[in-house]
């Protein structure tokens, strides 16, 4: 299919709103929301923070399944819709009772983990399905990138939304911030997927001469060079790039104080919004000028200038608020450049796939995004919860978090509980917090340096392959 509609293109592309404000919710915030609210013993964190390795390192593997499950389907209302909607309803009623439900101690460990493995497979269902349409509705490179660029720029506008104000409206006052917050972005997630539900006219269904077996899905990996090449700088890309978000609010509060890094994360998360939406929007007519892999060359040097000035910041370079978000708007211009690169590189790879062995798999294929996405986030979260144990920062922050509670109780104002949080925060040495700046930069730098490294001497889909495959496809 050459073109689509501009109802299915708008549909499609505006759906990514909600979806990735409920993802940015859990991401970013879920384990904030139990450091900073939940009165738990290192060892109950420590366990949490193992029942979401575990319940990650499980979802990334479900993912590819996921993939099989949507391409052996057959349904009355197209290959992927039913799993879109069915997903987001499902995965937006395990949020709410996430940031809801509130037993204690051992208690809260074993209701965690069950639900956090739901919010899991729930959200699998719905990021399959939705990311394996994108590749099925136009193989034409163009439609492709718009596709892709117009996509990211509503996917950056629902992942600010939450970013943005959940640090704003949650210090002082935080369970009860929490809560609503989830509910309405739930009911967010359902909404904007029913438009791609009802507005997306899918392609016709291109069939295989026979069903995905497990064996025969390791097969479609295993024979695909360029996909294995792709999905592995996907993994340390997703890497790099989430660490600087995972370790963001701690940062600003243990740097600047606990009300005043608020408004400060709400400042940066500003940039994140705009580095993202720009690099984004300026995507496609970037690409219409420069060969992806001059793209990448560009990326690269710029992001390792900019992790090591974030590293140097209030160091050797000065302690600025406005330098700080300077530094931040950059990195994230290119870290959207490098992500809007990694993710046609690897659509690129199922027609490289039927080009190859006369099949295609979109579903199976593109599940390897979300694979990354989520081996990442599992490796990632135990880079964190360890720096945060060892650095001492854990245990400070549960003096914040029974503060929290004592104000969700009635016995602390919200004034009182921030003064006092203060003062905790205060008495943090300078070791301490530099252990975050070195998860926020050492470990990204060194990923996506090897992301950039293994696509540069492995990955040879340029554009002008990528045209020749799809005229062959064409002509067959």
């Amino acid at each position: 299919m050459e073109g689509i509609s501009r109802k299915t293109k708008w549909s499609y592309c505006i759906g990514a709103t909600g979806r990735d404000a409920a993802y940015a919710l859990v991401s970013m915030y879920l384990m904030n929301y139990i450091q900073y609210t939940m009165e738990l013993t290192v060892a109950q964190y420590a366990a949490i923070s193992a029942a979401i390795v575990v319940c990650m390192i499980w979802d990334a593997i479900n993912d590819p399944l996921m993939g099989m499950i949507i391409e052996n389907s057959h349904l009355k209302r197209g290959k992927f819709k039913p799993w879109i909607l069915t997903g987001a309803i499902l995965n937006s009623i395990v949020i709410v009772i996430l940031f809801s439900v509130r037993p204690q101690g051992w208690a809260f460990v074993a209701f965690f983990s069950f639900f956090y493995l739901a919010w899991g497979m729930t959200y699998t269902m719905n990021d399959i399905s939705y990311w394996g349409m994108l590749p099925s509705l136009s193989s034409d490179p163009k439609v492709r990138d718009t596709l892709v660029t117009l996509m990211s720029v509503f996917i950056c506008i629902g992942q600010f939304a939450v970013a943005g104000i959940v640090p704003t409206v949650i210090a002082g006052n935080a369970i009860t911030a929490y809560r609503v917050v989830a509910m309405v972005v739930a009911l967010g997630f359902i909404l904007f997927q029913t438009i791609t539900y009802l507005g997306v006219t899918e392609s016709p269904r291109q069939e295989t001469s026979e069903s995905v077996t497990l064996k025969k899905m390791f097969q479609i990996f295993a024979r695909n060079d360029q996909l294995v090449a792709a999905g592995i700088a996907s993994l340390l890309f997703n890497m790099g790039t989430n660490l600087l978000i995972l370790f963001g609010v701690n940062f600003f509060y243990f740097e600047f104080g606990y009300a005043e890094g608020g408004t400060l994360i709400f400042i940066f998360t500003v940039m994140y919004g705009l580095g993202t939406l720009f690099s984004q929007a300026m995507y496609s007519t970037i690409a219409r000028k420069f060969k992806r892999r001059t793209i990448l060359n560009i990326c690269i040097v710029a992001l390792l200038v900019g992790y090591l000035m974030l590293l140097g910041f209030g160091y050797v370079l000065p302690n600025n608020i406005i330098l700080l978000n300077v530094i931040g708007f950059f990195i994230f211009f290119f870290q959207g450049l490098y992500n809007l690169v990694v993710i046609v590189m690897l659509n690129n790879t199922i027609e490289y796939d039927e080009y190859k062995f006369g099949e295609r798999h979109d579903s199976v294929i593109s599940a390897i995004r979300s694979f990354s996405v989520k081996l990442a986030g599992a490796l990632n979260q135990g880079v964190v919860a360890l720096t945060l144990i060892l650095s001492g920062i854990y245990a400070i922050s549960q003096k914040v978090s029974g503060l929290e509670n004592e104000v969700g109780k009635g016995i602390l104002t919200s004034e009182d509980a921030l003064i006092q949080a203060n003062a905790y925060i205060a008495e943090v040495e300078t070791t301490q917090t530099f252990m975050l700046r070195v998860g926020m930069v050492a470990v990204p730098l060194l990923v996506l340096t090897a992301a950039y490294i293994i696509l540069k001497k492995k990955y040879h889909i340029d554009e002008n392959e990528y045209e020749t495959i799809v005229k062959e496809l064409r002509e067959r």
